[in-house]
């Protein structure tokens, strides 16, 4: 899309340039059976939602400290992960 229905067209090499320096810092997890069985846990232990779960459960593979979120309660921890809802004084 980046290269053929922006207009004008990205080229090849700033493409790439996007990947490198966009996208791929932010690929640090990446889908497998243990992300999806870990968002399984965390859904059924705290009753969120599947995709809510998954969310968590990709914060806690990349080691993260704090979730920022409007959907989940903030000041809630999940196995050393704190969520921080950011619209909240």
């Amino acid at each position: 899309m980046l290269t053929s229905k922006r207009q004008p067209a990205a080229t090849l090499e700033q493409a790439r340039r996007f990947l490198d320096s966009v996208l791929l810092p932010l690929w640090r997890v990446m889908p497998n059976a243990v992300l999806y069985r870990r968002a399984l846990d965390v859904k059924l232990r705290f009753a969120f939602s599947f995709y809510g779960a998954q969310i968590v459960a990709a914060a806690l593979e990349a080691g993260c400290a704090r979730l920022l979120t409007e959907d989940l309660q903030g000041g809630q921890r999940i196995e050393g992960l704190v969520v921080v809802n950011p619209f909240k004084a």
